[in-house]
């Protein structure tokens, strides 16, 4: 039974829905949530919904989108207090990971539309670009170590953004079906940061 709601703004009322389609995304998957499962958790009709998104699509590419802006504001505030970009991909490595972490619900949404991608011509190419976005900022941060002299130059920026990236989604693969402890992943952390330092 929907609960009414009060009355909020369009701009309020569309990030209500896109945090609320984060977690049914992230605790079920793409496929197994509906738009009606989702208007029925954020409290509102279905045409409500369907007037700040065309498609459940639209809000999968929102949700998306909205994780790598809270991942990407909390990289850089962890960049902004580390001595050095080295200690700052540290940091981001150790932070803590929950259900609710939006590190973890990038890794969660991309592997669900990796599922999705092939018979989706426009969420390929959303996730090509997304994933490429991630990317650069990680191997910009690579660079940045460099100059600072705290990874070693030897090290390629642009491969060891994808490394991370695929180490992400082997985290939260790892988790999901039990195949990695933490104790395993702090080993795999600290071996890829022994090897960025040189």
């Amino acid at each position: 039974m929907n609960v009414p709601t009060a009355r909020m703004p369009a701009a309020e009322r569309r990030l209500a829905l896109v945090d609320t389609a984060i977690r049914l995304f992230t605790e079920s998957s793409y496929r197994g949530t509906t738009t009606a499962d989702i208007a029925r958790a954020a409290g509102v009709s279905e045409p409500i919904l369907y007037r700040h998104f065309d498609s459940k699509r639209d809000l999968y590419l929102a949700a998306l989108d909205h994780v790598w802006e809270t991942v990407r504001t909390g990289w850089e505030k962890t960049l902004s207090g580390a001595d050095d970009a080295c200690a700052a991909v540290e940091a981001i490595g150790k932070e803590h990971v929950s259900i609710r972490s939006s590190k973890l619900q990038l890794a969660e949404l991309w592997v669900q539309a990796l599922t999705e991608a092939a018979d989706d011509a426009e969420l390929r190419r959303h996730l090509r670009r997304h994933m490429r976005e991630v990317h650069d900022f990680v191997a910009d941060l690579i660079r940045r170590g460099q100059e600072q002299g705290a990874i070693a130059a030897e090290r390629d920026p642009d491969s060891e953004a994808w490394i991370m990236l695929a180490g992400g989604i082997l985290g939260m693969v790892g988790r999901r079906v039990g195949l990695l402890d933490d104790r395993e992943l702090q080993a795999i952390r600290a071996a890829r940061l022994a090897w960025l330092r040189g």
